[in-house]
């Protein structure tokens, strides 16, 4: 049997995991999504052209609005399915 400790740090190995592919996942679609609706690739902090603040603004919070929400739902699944 697999005493509590082992199980929580195993847990939180896998729960790690898995937000870690939901966010990828997320900021893939995001990505997908930005395109078909503006033409273009959303704006990243490295990029030399200068693009509208507001632009950064809505694809900074598009991106942390989906991958927060992304990285919940891996957590709580992860953690339904090994408990």
């Amino acid at each position: 049997m697999v005493d509590e400790s082992t199980q929580s740090t195993v847990s939180k190995v896998v729960g790690l995991a898995v937000a870690g592919g939901a966010v990828w996942a997320a900021q893939k679609v995001v990505g997908l999504v930005w395109r078909r609706v503006t033409g273009h690739t959303p704006p990243k902090p490295e990029d030399d052209d200068d693009p509208r603040i507001l632009e950064v603004a809505v694809a900074a919070a598009l991106t942390s609005l989906i991958a927060s929400l992304a990285r919940v739902l891996a957590t709580r699944g992860t953690a339904k399915f090994l408990s």
